[in-house]
């Protein structure tokens, strides 16, 4: 099939190389304010396993082409599909750029809204689109750091169509990734748009309710990992989401959540619970600081503080909303010394805080950092960080706090090596 890809975030990028990949023509026009010379120098989409080898081999085979700059969309390439995957802030400019596009489709194209807009915002692009075409939602479920895998073999596609023969088209297009079992969810474009918002919601109101726990079972002094056990072993809870930790973040995830809460107002309803929400994930991305605070009863100033991990999760370069940044923050107002270890996204620190005279960055050894330094943070979990030189590590760190925010460590491990253990919920001394 015929289809034109637009748009610059991360599911862009992956369904443009993933339906080349299986013998559609695409072309892909990346969005003006982040076009294709600056996304191919930013970190999150050089470091997504296989996605840039993907790319390059689509434009190698002839199934891809990915327009530049100044290079207008083809007028005459008489498009089956429009793959719409914008952020939710250029809504206004992709609802001109279809009705610009609409006279370059085929007359019973579709519009896949693959971008995540306030309900009804599909609804809206159909209204652009001319006599005999079609709009449908599919939902970003992508994650970053394995989104070629989850669109290649995916656990299902959650399409909102209203339209039977659009539907088949999108099944069409999609059919090779569709082989081992059935995994289209269909429902309503409304129903869809909703349930997407909805089932972030959901997550991040587990994690921030296991964060409370964490809270509660630190005062306590309660080990939190017993509690997290016994909750998931409950078969109406489960274990998924229920990790406490220093706060979530990410482009989707973090924009997800205040989107519900923007739908909610919107529809005349406030949301107390949401709000809840989104209040104790901010406080939980200084929940490392305090305890930084209270170990050294408020005397930071001067000292040196090592972290490890920057990215919002593994596997990404991706630092937006991060917990670091709010972390950073805190630590740097109070003349904190910061030597930070990231594998994949200081380049992307860089980018946003510049060279702060508080801030060294690396991205070799993660035991560089600890050399002189008062206190180690565990802020991102790279499998890296997992199982270090612990005698090694406890001669390196002067001040022999380790402080962990993902929960990773065995407490009685780490002071066994002499050192003080401060989880997420978990405490543990010399």
């Amino acid at each position: 099939m015929r289809v034109l890809v637009h748009g610059s975030e991360l599911s862009a990028a992956t369904a443009a190389a993933a339906l080349a990949w299986v013998g559609h023509r695409v072309v892909w026009w990346p969005h003006p304010e982040h076009d294709w010379p600056t996304l191919i120098d930013s970190a999150w989409l050089t470091s997504e396993p296989q996605l840039m080898a993907r790319l390059e081999e689509g434009e190698t085979h002839g199934h891809l082409r990915i327009l530049g700059v100044d290079e207008p969309v083809p007028t005459d390439a008489d498009f089956e599909v429009l793959w719409l995957a914008v952020s939710p802030g250029q809504r206004e400019d992709a609802l001109e750029t279809v009705s610009r596009l609409s006279a370059g489709l085929s007359g019973e194209a579709v519009l896949i809204n693959n971008s995540t807009f306030p309900v009804g915002g599909t609804d809206e692009l159909a209204r652009r689109l001319g006599q005999g075409r079609r709009a449908v939602a599919l939902a970003d479920l992508l994650e970053a750091g394995r989104a070629w895998d989850a669109f290649t073999r995916p656990a299902r596609w959650l399409l909102g169509c209203d339209d039977h023969d659009a539907e088949r088209r999108v099944r069409e297009l999609l059919r090779a990734f569709n082989r081992r079992r059935e995994v289209f969810q269909c429902m309503p474009r409304r129903a869809a748009e909703l349930t997407k918002l909805a089932i972030n919601g959901m997550l991040a109101t587990r994690i921030s309710y296991m964060n409370e726990i964490a809270g509660l079972a630190d005062t306590l002094g309660v080990d939190v990992e017993f509690v997290r056990q016994g909750m998931g072993a409950d078969s109406r809870i489960g274990y998924e989401y229920l990790y406490p930790g220093c706060g979530f973040g990410g482009p989707n995830f973090s924009r997800d959540l205040m989107r519900l809460v923007d739908v909610q107002s919107a529809s005349g309803r406030h949301s107390a619970l949401l709000h809840q929400v989104l209040d104790i994930n901010e406080q939980k991305k200084e929940t490392l600081f305090r305890k930084l605070w209270a170990h050294y009863h408020g005397r930071l100033d001067g000292l040196v503080v090592a972290i490890w991990g920057a990215a919002f999760k593994p596997g990404t370069a991706r630092i937006d909303h991060a917990p670091v940044l709010t972390l950073l923050r805190a630590l740097w107002a109070q003349g904190v010394r910061v030597r930070l270890h990231d594998p994949a996204a200081t380049g992307a620190l860089r980018d946003h805080v510049g060279d702060h005279p508080l801030l060294e960055l690396f991205s070799g050894d993660p035991e560089e950092v600890l050399d002189g330094a008062d206190a180690l943070m565990l802020v991102t979990e790279w499998k890296a960080y997992w199982n270090p030189d612990w005698p090694a590590l406890a001669r390196r760190l002067k001040g022999r706090l380790l402080l962990d925010g993902r929960n990773i460590y065995d407490p009685g491990h780490v002071a066994d090596m002499g050192l003080y253990y401060r989880g997420i919920g978990r405490r543990a001394d010399p």
